[in-house]
């Protein structure tokens, strides 16, 4: 009777977390069409892409899952992040580093790759069991600027070695475009992976036709989709991307995601949208759907429609281009040193929310770094500025010749924010 107590008393502690018995995670075909079951239950993903913050937001704006790019042996950072998503009803793709050959890997020495699948599969064993876990995402672009292909032969030796310490959760890889000799290339060396995972920006609208030139009839998740990448963006006269201001970000992903990716109910399980959070990838704002200092973007509220059918109460300002001197950032600006200038930043608030500006001036960056690569915020420029109160501002132009980039932000004092930016350069005349 006392040792009954005991393990009662025990049970009650422990908490129902740590007791839950993993996800059943399957993808079948019914009707013609590649399904993921979560315990017997239809799951398609409406996800985006962090590293584990900001998942109440994702949650309260309809998303149902995350993925991130690394995992590793911290289990008890690992094991918080997971818990958490566990309450807030996400499930996650767990990301596995992988070596990259640009990086330095070498696919050709035997003992590295034996252990990098070694590290692996104690990674797995760390978190198969937990409820929260979604499926396996095994390295991120292995195809990015690689020339060995042994690392296929690699990647289908993690995932049957994932299958092996996991039964419960499907195993993918994702690649940064794809064509019929890569998928040749999966098919003959890693044909135990359950599905692929697509990384599509600009260029997302031709996906249909890339799966059906390549051969590709299996299950795929977009694993990384967002605005038109700064690779694929018009240039300035001096090479530098224009970037599209945060509300033409926001009408291109409903569209990518309605006319592509929710279109596809055949092959196609989901997507991980591209950032829920935010980096500095040629500009501080040029991928992320919040702003450094955290505000929502019209990105945000364009997801939630999509995933729900719904905007929010709130919703984040409007902006039109950036105009500088009267010109856009397509007329490749440029400034002579210490003469004044004026910008307008035209924006609009659907709630009539009081709007206030923030302007600031970044040296251009130099940056060359591929696949989402670390990169520093260029420095900022001293900048005196003189408002109008309507959006409009005027500033003198830096007295060094050189590339630079004007950027505003516009806040509607609830959380949300939109923005715009464009490059010009100063040169004596």
């Amino acid at each position: 009777m006392l040792q009954r107590l005991f393990v009662s008393i025990f049970l009650l502690a422990v908490s129902p977390l740590v007791l839950a018995a993993p996800s059943q995670v399957r993808i079948v075909q019914q009707e013609g069409a590649y399904v993921l079951l979560v315990d017997g239950a239809p799951f398609r993903v409406k996800g985006a892409g962090m590293g584990g913050e900001g998942q109440e937001a994702l949650a309260a704006r309809g998303g149902n899952s995350f993925r991130t790019w690394s995992t590793g042996l911290d289990e008890a950072r690992v094991r918080v992040m997971l818990d958490r998503a566990q309450r807030n009803g996400l499930k996650v793709a767990m990301g596995i580093e992988v070596g990259n050959e640009r990086h330095g890997f070498d696919y050709d020495d035997a003992n590295a790759v034996k252990k990098q699948r070694e590290r692996i599969r104690r990674e797995v064993a760390l978190y198969k069991d937990h409820p929260a876990v979604l499926m396996w995402v095994v390295g991120n672009e292995l195809n990015l600027h690689y020339s060995n292909p042994k690392v296929w032969d690699a990647v289908g030796g993690i995932a049957d070695a994932i299958h092996k310490e996991d039964p419960n959760h499907p195993v993918m890889t994702t690649l940064a475009g794809f064509d019929k000799k890569l998928i040749d290339l999966l098919k003959a060396r890693a044909p135990s992976l359950d599905l692929i995972g697509i990384q599509l920006y600009g260029d997302i609208g031709a996906l249909p036709e890339k799966l059906q030139s390549s051969g590709w009839t299996g299950p795929y998740v977009v694993t990384e989709w967002g605005p038109t990448g700064h690779w694929e963006s018009p240039l300035t006269t001096w090479k530098a991307p224009i970037e599209d201001d945060a509300s033409r970000k926001a009408a291109l992903l409903q569209q990518r995601y309605e006319q592509v990716i929710a279109s596809d109910t055949k092959q196609g399980l989901g997507s991980y949208v591209f950032l829920w959070g935010n980096k500095q990838e040629r500009t501080p704002t040029w991928y992320g759907l919040f702003l450094p200092s955290g505000e929502s973007t019209p990105a945000v509220d364009a997801m939630q429609y999509v995933w729900t059918g719904a905007w929010p109460a709130n919703r984040a300002p409007s902006i039109q281009p950036l105009r500088l001197d009267g010109r856009v950032a397509l007329d490749s600006i440029t400034l002579a040193p210490g003469k004044t200038y004026t910008a307008q930043a035209k924006a609009h608030d659907a709630e009539g929310d009081p709007l206030r500006y923030r302007w600031t001036v970044l040296h251009e960056s130099t940056a060359t770094s591929i696949g989402g690569d670390r990169e520093d915020v260029p420095p900022a420029v001293a900048l005196a500025v003189q408002e109008d109160g309507k959006g409009g501002m005027t500033f003198t132009a830096p007295e060094t010749a050189g590339m630079y980039r004007l950027f505003v932000e516009v806040h509607d004092g609830q959380g949300h924010a939109a923005y715009a930016n464009l490059p010009f350069r100063v040169e004596a005349r």
